[in-house]
């Protein structure tokens, strides 16, 4: 019960959008999330949705962690046959086979990302020459000001920042996250005993930068008629095969880079995309639709990430489409918690994996004693055994095994990598593995 109640705190403090000073302010925020998912069942003449379980392992209708029962749904889309049957046999036909399943993944799942997006102009905020850790960096935060034009009453912009070690004498990699704000009153996550993620990043040589998604585009149902999602619409609710949240959030990661491009410290060919939870999934979306992403780490990303949806384990669909979490997706989705169900969805996570292919992607997760079964660690290996033979047609390696591994075992010695650490629902104890793995791609 205890390793509930922490699990479920960093839940809690994962859910920034909705950490408002106000009560009432937060009661707004939930009356008119409810009122946009409403309206999106409307669209798809829907009356009702099957209840997600629980993340709590002593409740009544708890989420499964028993491996027996785990495998309801028989079949799997595979991700080198085409829609009509046939079979991809070289990388000509992947590529093929590749806008194939982003038009399956953007109409079913994500959504589609608008072609009348508008210009980011970027701005420095600050700019300064600091040691972190024990690295001289230079350190710079940003804004990237959206063109309104197109909808004077909404404005967006994205807050980003990140440093450089000095002294180098050529472009450098980046490692680029996905980031967390954590509101007034609210109590941070203990900082870590060891040197922090970004130290250990610029020990390497490398570069780090944050990239903050809230600022671009809000947490929330509430707030789809305000952000990049809301100014491209003009203020009016989404069509149902209109961009989620994580697609926004993929684009503000995509404007990061674009910026970073100009920057002539950076080496924009060697970009690594990071993100944890929620913004896992973000960066698994990121790494797979924008190809100018070298690597991606991909931590506890769970279901509408690398965890297979058609396993009936921890988190499900019916969860990914409730109020709570459906913004994150094209309303299209919300159907498979409805009429449909996750065996009808023509693609699955695997097949996400496999378009980040041949870039190489490492799946971080915790413990299930300390993380809990929410995630389902297994469900995301499988994902990626799965994806390891559209890597293989590319000449590049997948996992090593089919069987799933211990804790704490370091699968690394292909493109796909994993492990699952010794902690809860962080990436922090895998990142000196990640780094040592990474450096086969970044230092040559």
């Amino acid at each position: 019960m205890k390793r509930w109640i922490l699990t479920s705190l960093l839940g809690i403090l994962a859910l920034i959008a909705y950490s408002q000073p106000n009560p009432a302010q937060r009661d707004s925020l939930n009356k008119l999330t409810q009122a946009d998912h409403r309206l999106m069942m409307q669209q798809l003449k829907i009356d009702s949705l099957r209840a997600g379980p629980s993340g709590n392992p002593q409740a009544p209708n708890a989420a499964n962690s028993d491996e027996r029962k785990a495998k309801t749904y028989t079949s799997m889309p595979d991700p080198l046959r085409f829609e009509n049957g046939t079979l991809v046999q070289s990388p000509m036909d992947w590529n093929l086979r590749k806008a194939e399943l982003k038009e399956l993944f953007d109409r079913e799942m994500y959504g589609r990302t608008p072609e009348n997006l508008p210009r980011v102009v970027w701005e420095v905020v600050s700019e300064k020459d600091t040691i972190i850790g024990s690295v001289e960096t230079r350190y710079r935060k940003m804004k990237g000001i959206v063109d309104n034009s197109m909808f004077l009453s909404i404005d967006v912009s994205i807050d980003f920042e990140y440093g450089v070690p000095k002294h180098k004498n050529s472009p450098v990699p980046l490692v680029l996250e996905f980031g967390w704000i954590w509101p007034a009153g609210m109590r941070r996550p203990p900082a870590p005993s060891g040197p922090s993620w970004q130290e250990q990043v610029l020990e390497q040589g490398w570069a780090f930068g944050v990239i903050i998604p809230t600022s671009f585009q809000a947490d929330h149902g509430a707030g789809l008629r305000a952000g990049i999602i809301g100014l491209v619409n003009k203020g009016q609710p989404r069509k149902l095969e209109d961009w989620g949240t994580l697609k926004a959030w993929a684009w503000g990661a995509g404007k990061a880079l674009d910026f970073l491009e100009t920057d002539q410290t950076i080496n924009p060919k060697k970009v690594v995309i990071e993100g944890l939870s929620r913004y896992g999934k973000a960066a698994l979306v990121t790494m797979a639709y924008d190809d100018r992403f070298a690597v991606g780490l991909i931590g506890s990303s769970g279901a509408g990430g690398a965890k297979l949806l058609r396993r009936t384990f921890g988190e499900q669909v019916e969860n990914l489409a409730g109020s709570g979490e459906y913004h994150w997706f094209t309303p299209n989705f919300i159907k498979y918690a409805g009429p449909l169900t996750p065996n009808d969805l023509p693609i699955d996570a695997h097949e996400l994996i496999a378009l980040c292919a041949p870039r190489p992607v490492f799946i971080s997760v915790g413990s299930p004693e300390v993380e809990g079964q929410w995630i389902d660690a297994r469900g995301m290996f499988e994902a990626e055994v799965l994806a390891g033979p559209v890597y293989e047609l590319l000449g590049k390696k997948g996992l090593p095994t089919l069987d799933f591994p211990p804790i704490q075992t370091f699968l690394d010695s292909g493109d796909l990598a994993f492990r699952q650490h010794e902690g809860g629902h962080t990436v922090g104890p895998n990142w000196p593995f990640f780094l040592e793995w990474a450096k086969k791609y970044l230092d040559n």
